[in-house]
This record gives structure tokens, C-alpha cells and sequence, in this order.
């Protein structure tokens, strides 16, 4: 059974192993054919060396019979006449050979009757030798032409097995190119095909692992595949649950002991006031100034526990984000029509340029996000000032921009800027000190969109940038 559910790494041997196999097929085909045909032209070669040969020999052979018959002719001399006969038959045999190679049989025979007919000259008692002897030349000179027909007939032959051994080899040869190509192609498409199928479990993998990174807690991860990486998969849902547990758990921590921190803080906080008002009895200087740092510390402990709740409320809210179509110059209008007598009463103009697709967002959570953006500008913007808000479409991302004309992040505030409950040394002087959870909001919301808030260098006031990924 373990079989029928191979590993991850079992199917990546496994592929890499089915291609190897293909490739080292076509490579061990393409030997052969090679061999093959190797062999078929060294056999081509051998063959035309020796029907070159052959009728080389002829020719020679039928110059040896022209001069012992001529001689056996004259001098009536026995020996030479059977050297004659041994020339003839070794002559014969070469042309035997030449014509089991293909060489016409008209040609053999016209031959051989030429050779026939030269023979009877010599046997013919009725004619004197001196007489006999042209006849015989002129028949040698007549057996010489055939023998170069039939050297002229065999480099036909020769040239047209060279043909023929040409065409195949542009067969072979064309064969192999449509079959290693074939076979590329293959291999190429099986590794593409493997690729994508084995990708898929680790890209399930991934998205799983981002998800937790990015706190998408309430997504279930379920990854299918080879077993081991479903165990990863069931891994990562246990850890997932886990993580679940482990954010309930912080963030009922946090109501119970900001419950608990209220409810004494509370009293703790009129029992200042009842004192301040003198009902315990009139306070001197001192005491009236201990009173007033009470009250002060009460306040602002009051208001650190409000910030820590509306933090872990924001950071909670984050995770679950409801999208849906939304006009993003229009929510950016509305968030601006939200503060209107914030900035009219400082005297203070917001302006809007540029225009942006519409997205799939949260729209409540994008609008906090900028809302909180616009309410430092406006906060930190000098009266009678401006405030700019500009959006931008670039490749892959809406950009929306804040930019105000105040103080200012001092340099040693930019990179913790974003921090929780961080509050910059810069301060407006007419405006009550803020809590320093409004931007790490800000980057919870932007960052559970996929996108990113920063702060970028200006000569004057404060310029923050939004980046949304956005898809053409």
C-alpha cells in the first residue's frame, strides 16, 4: 500500500528516472542508427574497392589472353594456348562476380560470346596463323571495349549504391532529428508537467505558511498531495489551532486585566477628584499639587488601557477582513468629509488628485486606516496650511499618498514610528498628546490588505505613503 501513495521525493525520483529513461532511450536508438549506418557505409566502400578491382582485373586478365593467345597463335604453342584458357576462366569468374554485383547480363553475355567467338578463331585449323592473327587483334580490340563498358557500367553501379546509401543516410538522419527533437519535447512537456503537478502541494504549502504569517487564522489548511506532505499540511493545521488558542487566550488576557485595571483605576480616579474638590477637607499647596499629579497619572494610565484595548481590537479585526468592490477616491472623499471641522476650524485645505481602479477590499478597515493618516496631518499641520492627498496607479500597486506640512518625524523617531504606544518627540503644542497606537493601526489594516504603509523622506512635514497590490 505504501506504493499506491508514494512520498514526495519517491515521485520526484520517480519522475526524474521516467525522463532519464526516455532520453537515454532515444540517446541508445540514435547509437544504433548511427552503427547501423556506419556499417552500411563501410560495406559500400568495400564493395566499390572491389568491383573496381574486379573490373580492373578484367581488363588486365583480357590483356594477358591477347598476348598468349596471339603467341599460342604464331608459335602453335601448346602451353601458351592453355595460359590462354586459365586467363579465360579466371576472366570469367571476375566477370561472374561483377555480374552477381549487379552488372547487366547483356553485358556478361555480349562478353562471354566475344570470348567464344575468340577462342574459335584460335581453334580454326582452316585459316594460315598469319592470316588468323589480325582477326584475333581486331576480336581483342572489340573484347577491350566491352571491357570498358563494363568499367563504365560498374562506376554506375557504384554511383548509384552511392545514391541510394546518401538517401538513407538522409532518411536515417532525418528519422533521428524527428526523434531526438520528439524526444526533447517530451521530456521537456513531462518535466513542465511534473514541475506544475509536484509545485502545487508546495505551493499549497507556502500560501499556508504566509497565511499563518500573516494572521489568517480562521482559513482551515488542508493541504492534498503525497503523504508527507500532507502530514506537513496536517502540521501546519495543528499550528494553526494552536495559534488560534494562544490568540484567544491574549486577547481574553488582556480584557480581564484591563477589566481588572478599570474598575480600581476608577475609583482610584474619584477618589482623586474627591479630593481635589475638598470635600475630604481644604488641601494646602503641596497637597493640591500631589492631588493635581494624581489626577494627571490616573488620566493618562486610563487612557494607555483605552489604547491597549482599541489596539488588540484593531489587531483582531485585521484577520477578517470582508471585501468588497470599493471606490477608493470615494472613500478617500468620505474620510475627508468626515473631518471637515477638524481641518475648517484650524483653517487648514485638503486637497485630492489622482484617481484609482476600483479594488476588493474592507472598505470600514481601509477607511480607518486612511481616516488615521488624515487625522495626524491635520493634527500636525500648522494652521492656515495644506494637506495633500494624492493617488496613483503604478504597475501592480495603487499608491495613496499623505502629506502635510507640520514638523515633521525626527530622525531618530522614523524606524519606530509604526511601534505600538510609540510617540514621536515632536509634538504639536495646542493639541493633546496622542496615545501612539493610531499608525501601528494603520499598518495592521494595510498589511492585512497584502501591502505595506511607510514613511518617506521630505524636506518638510510628514509624507506617508499606502501601497496596495492591485491586478491589472
Amino acid at each position: 500500500m505504501r506504493w499506491l501513495r508514494p512520498s514526495f521525493p519517491q515521485l520526484l525520483l520517480a519522475a526524474f528516472l521516467l525522463i532519464g529513461l526516455l532520453l537515454g532511450a532515444t540517446a541508445v536508438r540514435a547509437l544504433f542508427s548511427l552503427e547501423s549506418l556506419m556499417a552500411q557505409s563501410q560495406a559500400s566502400a568495400a564493395q566499390a574497392v572491389e568491383l573496381t578491382s574486379a573490373a580492373q582485373s578484367l581488363s588486365e586478365r583480357s590483356l594477358a589472353m591477347e598476348r598468349a593467345a596471339r603467341q599460342s597463335l604464331v608459335l602453335r604453342d601448346a602451353q601458351l594456348r592453355q595460359q590462354f584458357d586459365d586467363g579465360a576462366r579466371q576472366a570469367q569468374d571476375i566477370l561472374q562476380r561483377l555480374e552477381d554485383n549487379d552488372l547487366p547480363a547483356e553485358t556478361a553475355r555480349r562478353w562471354r560470346e566475344q570470348l567464344t567467338r575468340i577462342a574459335a578463331q584460335l581453334d580454326d585449323p582452316r585459316e594460315p596463323a598469319l592470316e588468323q592473327d589480325p582477326l584475333v587483334a581486331q576480336s581483342f580490340r572489340d573484347m577491350d571495349l566491352l571491357n570498358r563498358t563494363v568499367a563504365q557500367q560498374v562506376q554506375a553501379i557504384m554511383a548509384e549504391r552511392n545514391t541510394a546509401l546518401q538517401e538513407r543516410l538522409d532518411h536515417s538522419r532525418r528519422q533521428l532529428a524527428i526523434q531526438v527533437t520528439g524526444s526533447i519535447l517530451l521530456s521537456a512537456a513531462m518535466a513542465i508537467g511534473f514541475g506544475v503537478w509536484l509545485a502545487k502541494p508546495l505551493q499549497r504549502l507556502e500560501n499556508a505558511i504566509v497565511g499563518l504569517g500573516e494572521n489568517r487564522l480562521s482559513e482551515a489548511i488542508d493541504i492534498p498531495g503525497p503523504p508527507d506532505i500532507q502530514r506537513v499540511g496536517q502540521q501546519l493545521e495543528w499550528l494553526r489551532l494552536r495559534l488560534t488558542e494562544l490568540d484567544a487566550d491574549k486577547a481574553r488576557f488582556l480584557r480581564h486585566i484591563s477589566h481588572e485595571l478599570k474598575t480600581p483605576l476608577a475609583s482610584m480616579h474619584e477618589g482623586v477628584a474627591v479630593l481635589g474638590d475638598g470635600v475630604a477637607g481644604t488641601l494646602n499647596p503641596n497637597q493640591a499639587e500631589v492631588v493635581r499629579i494624581l489626577q494627571h497619572n490616573t488620566h493618562s494610565l486610563q487612557e494607555q488601557i483605552e489604547a491597549l484595548l482599541q489596539f488588540n481590537a484593531a489587531a483582531f479585526e485585521a484577520r477578517q477582513l470582508r471585501r468588497q468592490p470599493t471606490d477608493l477616491r470615494a472613500l478617500v472623499d468620505h474620510q475627508i468629509e468626515a473631518l471637515r471641522l477638524r481641518w475648517q476650524s484650524r483653517q487648514i485645505s485638503v486637497r485630492v488628485t489622482g484617481e484609482a481602479p476600483p479594488m476588493l477590499l474592507d472598505p470600514d478597515k481601509m477607511g480607518s486606516a486612511v481616516g488615521n493618516l488624515l487625522i495626524n496631518a491635520v493634527r500636525f499641520a500648522p494652521p492656515a496650511s495644506r494637506v495633500e492627498v494624492v493617488l496613483a496607479r503604478v504597475p501592480g500597486l495603487v499608491q495613496i499618498d499623505v502629506i502635510d506640512e507640520g514638523p515633521g518625524v525626527d530622525e531618530q523617531d522614523r524606524s519606530h514610528i509604526f511601534e505600538p504606544f510609540y510617540r514621536g518627540r515632536r509634538q504639536p503644542d495646542d493639541a493633546v498628546r496622542g496615545t501612539g497606537v493610531g499608525l501601528s493601526i494603520v499598518q495592521e489594516y494595510i498589511q492585512a490588505h497584502g501591502g505595506r504603509v511607510q514613511l518617506l523622506a521630505t524636506e518638510r512635514g510628514a509624507h506617508f505613503r499606502i501601497e496596495l497590490p492591485h491586478a491589472a
